[in-house]
């Protein structure tokens, strides 16, 4: 469609330069090398491929992991709407087939069975299962009701409403089914110790004992679930929220004063879908930054632990870094080098919290839209040190560790790559979302421009406080 590349052209350099890091809120970026890097656009076009392959065109159901099989994740579903698109924007599929697979997925979850039994609903009050069966699309095995999962599934159905804007009735029916799903989830509900929502639920035993109550990914959920235009939270919520935050303010690993949590994919989900560059609630209006300089700050202080080493770890250095949720090898022990290790199969990784060597792509490729040159360089670094083993069909193999080079346990995930170490087999879909989402918000701010247009998006971060830049 003429006028949507007319709209990514236009908005470019200003979008290139919105997902540059700057050190302060108002600080003048300058647009990144990286945009043009022909490794991270090819990088980026494999990782389109694997949502375009893997996922059901009939159902818009992803896989949680390919090539092993297994049952589909509702938060890649949300990657993958948002992925195609993308696809469009670069010439990689058409406008025709991204409407074709959106609207399906958008009906077969619109249309999805909501109700409390135990294995015949996909969800329950708006919210959908953490994992779907790839046959029925119903709840897998005993997976909870995931808020955090939903709110990641939102993120693209919300992207999909502002995207298609064209005046095909099969765009206006996807702009319509994008409100329904909306619009049913109930916030208010899953708020069993109000004001914080529940991360789950189950129909075996009810609300999950744990609230999103303190700093972590679910920077989209509370905006969401402020923006509802049936079941809204109270506005208030928001800063009952970041009162909680400063047990988290630190400025260890690398000195620069931010909200930590360990694994990189915190700092990042929320912002593949919200650009908050420039914008501020009042807890980051009094530290004086934003959230996008906060993950900048987090993404800098991962590069510095990797720098340090202290854990003397092989292959960490600061050209290759990352850590976050991801698969490993396996849960044991083993000594390496004289040093007993410890090994764990798929985990949160970070600082301050489990380190067992294992290195994640997805860290450092997704923190492009943070820091353009330090993410570029270990997306590089990798390809050239690591790539005969870890480099395939759809990028990087999601996981990799070169600590552990031979092993007589038996390994949970990958093998043993001679001249690596130990190498994922797998992909997994909430790993490849955010280097195809944030690579583009790089290069041309094209989720984060589209997004600023959702009047929910809009309405949740109002009321949630934010203020300025573009929100002004």
């Amino acid at each position: 469609m003429p006028s949507r590349r007319q709209f990514v052209a236009s908005t470019a350099m200003a979008a290139l330069a919105a997902g540059c890091a700057s050190t302060r809120v108002g600080t003048a970026p300058v647009a990144p090398a990286a945009a043009t890097d022909p490794l991270v656009g090819e990088l980026q076009q494999r990782t389109f491929r694997f949502f375009w392959d893997t996922t059901d065109p009939e159902t818009g159901l992803a896989p949680d992991r390919w090539p092993t099989p297994s049952f589909a994740s509702i938060a890649a579903v949300g990657f993958a709407l948002t992925a195609y698109p993308i696809g469009v924007t670069h010439g990689w599929i058409t406008r025709e087939q991204a409407r074709t697979r959106t609207l399906a997925t958008l009906e077969f979850f619109a249309s999805a069975p909501q109700g409390d039994s135990q294995s015949s609903d996909s969800g329950f009050h708006g919210f959908f299962y953490h994992f779907l069966g790839v046959t029925r699309g119903h709840r897998f095995a005993r997976c909870e009701l995931s808020t955090v999962d939903t709110s990641l599934l939102l993120g693209g159905v919300l992207f999909a409403q502002s995207w298609y804007d064209g005046d095909d009735p099969q765009e206006a029916r996807i702009r319509a089914l994008a409100e329904q799903i909306y619009a049913a989830v109930d916030w208010t509900w899953i708020t069993p110790r109000p004001p914080f929502v529940a991360m789950g639920w189950h129909p075996e035993s009810g609300f999950i004992p744990h609230d999103w109550d303190i700093y972590n990914e679910a920077l989209l959920l509370y905006v969401l679930a402020l923006g509802s235009p049936t079941h809204p939270l109270p506005a208030e919520t928001w800063d009952a929220w970041t009162a909680r935050f400063d047990a988290q303010w630190t400025d260890r690993w690398g000195g620069e004063p931010h909200l930590h949590y360990a694994p990189l994919f915190v700092h990042q989900y929320s912002h593949c879908w919200i650009d908050f560059h420039g914008i501020q609630d009042r807890y980051m209006a009094d530290k004086g930054i934003d959230y996008h300089e906060n993950s900048r700050r987090a993404v800098r202080a991962q590069r510095a632990y990797a720098i340090a080493n202290t854990g003397g770890w092989t292959g960490y250095d600061g050209e290759v870094w990352g850590m976050t949720a991801c698969d490993g090898p396996g849960d044991f022990r083993q000594a390496i080098g004289g040093r007993e290790r410890q090994f764990f199969s798929y985990s949160a990784r970070g600082p301050g919290d489990r380190d067992d060597g294992t290195i994640a792509p997805t860290a450092a490729a997704a923190s492009i839209a943070f820091e353009p040159e330090l993410a570029s360089q270990a997306i590089a670094a990798m390809h050239r040190r690591y790539g005969s083993a870890i480099w395939s069909e759809y990028g990087f193999l999601d996981a990799f560790n070169p600590t552990l080079a031979a092993t007589n346990h038996d390994l949970t995930h990958g093998r043993i790559a001679p001249g690596t170490g130990w190498v994922d087999r797998d992909y997994l879909g909430i790993d490849q979302g955010p280097i195809v989402l944030m690579i583009e918000n790089m290069r041309t701010g094209l989720v984060w421009e589209t997004m600023k247009r959702n009047p929910h998006i809009r309405r949740g971060l109002e009321r949630a406080g934010f203020t300025g830049g573009w929100l002004a």
